[in-house]
């Protein structure tokens, strides 16, 4: 019986590019896979076909032999034998390998996936610690001090999970390597030992403080130098400050991820603030000076032109925050809006109405220019 050719396998026109192979590939090495087709002897027999033609394709040399003289490249000594005497070459778990990551969570049996380390070591995991700070705290910078639970090595074994004077013994299911072997159809997978969880060793006499875990949570007191200009999500890395590795494993690092509080006058804007400031209609309408905070706790004077509108903004150089670890400082920007008088008394009343019949065209340019346009536009119309 004649061999189906490989690009029709893979389901590919012969000008498939490599991604398109490889995407081919594993779609249809997931369709086919004997896990998902239990005692399907078909999906099992094109699964194999599905690798064996992918083998071939994906090696430039074996493709071109292949394009040239078809499956007849393998036979008979001309390109080497693997493909059509065997079915599968020597690196076709290397092949597989994606899948299997894809499929199980982890590499077959010429993949690699998680490993630990020899004896059962294994770093420890990363910790994270969430600080919020004030917008004073983040222009100064501070040294702050928290207190952390974080898993520790017991000091009473020394990190081994063993009661003191006893030691792991090698686990007789995997024999000390920490994976068993299991086949699966016609290829053979590793998996992580399930007696000794992949340590390679089992203890049959845990150590009483940690119940043979080797760690136990502590609550630690930690020093974090918080630099002058961090930012809202700044994250500060302590090393070797998280969770203890098991079997003598390293530690995890603790990270502390920052948030600034809201301000009540400042909003953040990189290394610039910004304050919103309302001023009475006289002050924008005859000028003058107003005092306003800066986050030193200081404060600054502003001088208000006469006329100002409301929006107007006023920069002040070098009145912002700290640019992280540099000299700069950012600008304070500070944003005039015009408050519309409430509440007024008759004697106040009076007063503006006077001053309204007295004003002019000059007086309010804006607004008399707008209702001018708009009458123009009415006319226009026929409104």
């Amino acid at each position: 019986m004649s061999k189906r050719c490989y690009y029709e396998i893979l389901q590919v026109s012969r000008q498939a590019s490599d991604a398109e192979l490889k995407s081919a590939f594993r779609k249809l090495a997931k369709k086919y896979h004997p896990d998902r087709n239990q005692g399907d002897q078909a999906s099992e027999k094109r699964f194999k076909e599905v690798g064996e033609a992918y083998e071939v394709l994906k090696d430039p040399q074996k493709r071109a032999a292949y394009d040239q003289y078809g499956h007849a490249a393998f036979e008979g000594g001309m390109g080497g034998g693997g493909a059509g005497q065997h079915g599968f070459g020597a690196d076709f778990g290397a092949s597989m390998s994606d899948i299997f990551e894809d499929l199980f969570g982890f590499g077959g049996a010429a993949g690699g996936g998680h490993r630990r380390g020899r004896g059962g070591r294994q770093r420890g995991d990363d910790l994270r610690y969430n600080m919020e700070i004030t917008l004073e705290e983040a222009y100064k910078g501070k040294n702050a001090e928290i207190s952390v639970p974080t898993p520790r090595t017991c000091e009473t074994c020394k990190g081994s999970g063993a009661k003191k004077g006893t030691k792991p013994t090698s686990c007789r299911t995997c024999h000390g390597s920490g994976k068993v072997r299991a086949a699966q159809g016609f290829f053979t997978i590793e998996r992580t030992c399930p007696d000794c969880h992949g340590h390679g060793e089992v203890i049959d006499n845990p150590c009483p403080d940690c119940r043979g875990t080797g760690r136990k949570v502590k609550e630690r007191t930690l020093s974090v130098n918080i630099p002058a200009g961090v930012e809202d999500g700044t994250r500060i890395r302590l090393a070797g400050e998280g969770e203890a590795g098991t079997k003598g494993g390293a530690s995890g690092d603790l990270y502390i991820f920052l948030s600034i509080r809201p301000h009540q006058f400042f909003q953040r804007d990189g290394a610039d603030l910004f304050c919103r400031v309302p001023i009475a209609m006289t002050a924008a309408a005859l000028g003058g000076q107003i005092e306003v905070p800066t986050v030193d706790g200081g404060r600054t004077r502003v001088k208000i032109p006469e006329g100002t509108q409301s929006g107007k903004q006023f920069r002040l150089r070098g009145k912002g925050m700290p640019v992280l670890r540099t000299s700069k400082l950012g600008d304070l920007y500070i944003q005039v809006e015009v408050e519309t008088p409430k509440n007024l008394s008759k004697k106040q009343k009076d007063l503006l109405r006077a001053f309204s019949k007295a004003c002019t065209d000059k007086t309010h340019p804006d607004s008399s220019g707008f209702f001018s346009r708009v009458r123009e536009f009415w006319s226009s119309t026929g409104a």
